[in-house]
């Protein structure tokens, strides 16, 4: 009987029944695989997927040609591996924004000085009206008193509300033009991919699993992958885990490219395994949960 599986590393562990579509890693292995860093991901990618060529074969792309650019093959993997767009935050409300405002420990502190100020000048101790007629003389003054302390504590409440309508005003304008900036960047950013054997630079926002992305100094990367070929690559991972040290990547060290980090030196190409909401920054910037 033929050996139906002789083209399959002897060490693969993924089962061929567990893919979606027509491609032989699904979204969840892909991003299982991603969370994984140096020797670890080294091992899982030799042992499970038999070498990062297996992952190319595995995802129908090839490592020098890249993938065909047929429309209909673009939009599969889009529809199995979603698209490379992390949806934006829900703005806050202006409401939002007065409530934060108001929130300022020297706008607190005058907030209760003006509440005290009111409060003692429409206060009077009981006993009042039976004082002596010799102090009869002071109840025009002291009704003055009474009146600038109100006045005080009005002005003192009027500035605080002033103030916090102009903070949350700025806020709200500065967020809606970053808003727009930014909008503005991620639909004209473009990358290196390679597609029918040819260098060609798309959106970001097109890019697929499976493409073969051109990495160099200098660039960020817009989608997780895994590294096929380097040549003296750092990246700079502050983005993500917060440390400042370079990290060297290399195919029997640590191949694993993330999303949002910055390529500080050399140059090389990846395979794109997970993009938008399933990359490594996507699932930081929206928490969310795990595909079942």
């Amino acid at each position: 009987m033929t050996n139906n599986v002789a083209d399959h590393h002897p060490g693969n562990s993924v089962a061929e029944g567990n893919h979606e579509g027509d491609f032989g890693c699904s979204m969840v292995e892909l991003r299982n695989l991603m969370e994984l860093r140096s020797a670890e991901a080294v091992a899982r990618i030799s042992d499970s997927y038999g070498g990062v060529q297996t992952v190319c074969k595995r995802l129908k792309t090839s490592p020098v040609e890249g993938l065909s650019g047929n429309p209909t093959d673009l939009e599969k993997r889009r529809q199995v591996f979603g698209q490379n767009f992390i949806p934006p935050k829900k703005a806050k409300t202006f409401l939002q924004l007065v409530w934060e405002a108001l929130q300022d420990v020297t706008l607190i502190i005058l907030e209760i000085a003006a509440i005290i100020s009111l409060g003692l000048s429409f206060y009077h101790p009981p006993g009042g009206d039976n004082e002596l007629c010799g102090q009869s003389s002071g109840g025009v003054e002291d009704e003055g008193e009474a009146q600038a302390g109100w006045i005080e504590g009005a002005a003192i409440l009027f500035s605080v509300i002033i103030v916090v309508l102009v903070t949350a005003f700025n806020d709200w304008s500065k967020e809606k033009q970053f808003r727009g900036l930014q909008s503005r960047i991620e639909q004209e950013q473009k990358f290196t991919v390679i597609r029918k054997g040819q260098v060609i630079q798309i959106p970001v926002a097109e890019i697929v699993v499976g493409d073969i992305a051109q990495i160099k100094y200098g660039d960020l990367l817009p989608a997780d992958g895994i590294l096929i070929q380097g040549n003296d690559l750092k990246i700079d991972e502050s983005s993500l885990t917060g440390e400042s040290d370079q990290v060297k990547k290399s195919l029997d060290k640590d191949p694993m490219l993330l999303s949002g980090t910055h390529v500080m030196e050399g140059s090389g190409r990846m395979v794109v395994t997970a993009v938008g909401i399933n990359s490594q920054t996507g699932i930081i910037s929206t928490f969310a949960p795990r595909p079942v």
